[in-house]
Order: C-alpha cells, then structure tokens, then sequence
C-alpha cells in the first residue's frame, strides 16, 4: 500500500527542490559588494525626489481584482468551450453556476461603487 503514495513523496521532494536549488545557487554565487549606491533606490535612471512610500488609492487594487476575475473567468470558459461538445449537460450546469457566481460578484461590486471612478 506505502508504493501506491510513493509518487506523492517523489513530488513532494521534486516540488521543494526545484525552485528551492536555483535559489541557494544564485544566493552562494552572487556578488558580495554592496556599495551605498547599489543599495540606493532606482527609479528609471532619475534621481529620486520626495519619499518612496507613496500611498495609493484602494480603487486602483479593486480594478485590478475585477480584472483578475474576469481574466480567470476567460482562462476557465475558454478551454470548456473547445471541450464542450464532450462534456454533456453536467459541465453545462456547473459553468452556469459559475458565471451566476461571478455575475453576482460583479453587481457586487457594482452597487458598491467600486466601479465607478472618482
């Protein structure tokens, strides 16, 4: 039964040592020089004026959450789309059932004034 679940620990260990190998690489290989002018701020080759902090308005980060929505809607409709013609009528009612749930997080939004720019 233990070889049946083997695979699992295979990728377990593969899943922590591909992206954790490259990682201590290019920690042990870089360069250990740090002058004050690496360690200064870059923004596009200007010299920085005023503070770094800057605070942004909450409406921009709800634009983009609509838009990961619907982006993520896009990427889940479209291969349902191609495969449509194999999946019957029980995909038919889940994708229905996820377009009313974003439909709804959409007038969600809507009502609460998050789309509207001001």
């Amino acid at each position: 039964m233990l070889d049946s679940y083997a695979f699992i620990g295979v990728f377990f260990i593969a899943a922590l040592v591909f992206p954790l190998v490259p990682l201590i690489a290019a920690w042990r290989l870089r360069p250990q020089r740090s002058t004050p002018i690496k360690r200064d701020t870059y923004e596009c080759g200007l010299e920085v004026v005023g503070g770094t902090r800057v605070p942004f308005n909450v409406q921009y980060y709800m634009y983009a959450l609509a838009f990961v929505i619907f982006d993520v809607e896009v990427v889940v409709l479209y291969p349902w789309a191609v495969a449509y013609g194999q999946l019957g009528l029980f995909a038919l009612v889940a994708m229905s059932v996820f377009i009313v749930i974003l439909v709804f997080g959409l007038v969600y939004e809507w009502k609460k004034g998050a789309l509207e720019w001001a």
